[in-house]
């Protein structure tokens, strides 16, 4: 039997770290890997427990074969180690942190895979990116926009395959609804 691929996706500030962080040693309970990306910035750059690489050691990665799935975005590169197809095969659930412009490419390799979409209410969104103070007013206004119309997008297609999960409130009840979505995926909504 399979594992089931759970593919994060979000804006920038949306809580998915911390809902990883949160959410880790219940998933681990069930079985489910969070899989640690690799990511060309440093390791000691804020944000997730990625594996901090150059981009020429990135570059020799991925034509060694390394990655099941790879994406540029940002100035940065991101990779999804190889071993999740093992980790698949051997049928324990993987979840990853994934990249909403990557989704198609994602998808066309797992067809199967379970999406879920952490959104955030705009205004909370908009706060916790002007707190962190990585970007201007007009970039922040300009993610905030292309935010609206990527959600619009994924939704239209009212795939049964994608959940949408709030995190405008309590982290504890976002980790909640990520547990029952993976348990139980149609009730998550």
């Amino acid at each position: 039997m399979s594992g089931r691929l759970i593919y994060l996706i979000g804006p920038s500030g949306s809580g998915k770290d911390s809902l990883l962080d949160a959410a880790r040693g219940r998933l681990a309970e069930r079985g489910c890997r969070i899989v640690r990306r690799v990511i060309t910035r440093s390791a000691e750059a804020v944000g997730e427990a990625a594996l901090g690489v150059s981009p020429q050691q990135f570059a020799e990665m991925e034509a060694q074969g390394a990655f099941a799935l790879s994406w540029h975005a940002n100035g940065l590169s991101y990779g999804i180690p190889r071993e999740i197809d093992d980790w698949l095969k051997a049928g324990q659930d993987v979840l990853v942190n994934g990249s909403r412009g990557h989704l198609h490419n994602a998808r066309e390799r797992y067809p199967h895979m379970l999406v879920v979409l952490l959104t955030v209410d705009q205004s909370v969104l908009r706060e916790r990116l002007l707190a962190r103070g990585r970007e201007s007013v007009v970039e922040i206004d300009a993610r905030l926009a292309r935010n609206t119309r990527f959600n619009q997008s994924v939704l239209a297609d009212d795939d049964p395959m994608v959940h949408v999960l709030d995190n405008s409130g309590a982290l504890e009840n976002t980790v909640e609804r990520l547990l029952g979505c993976i348990d139980e995926p149609s009730i998550c909504a």
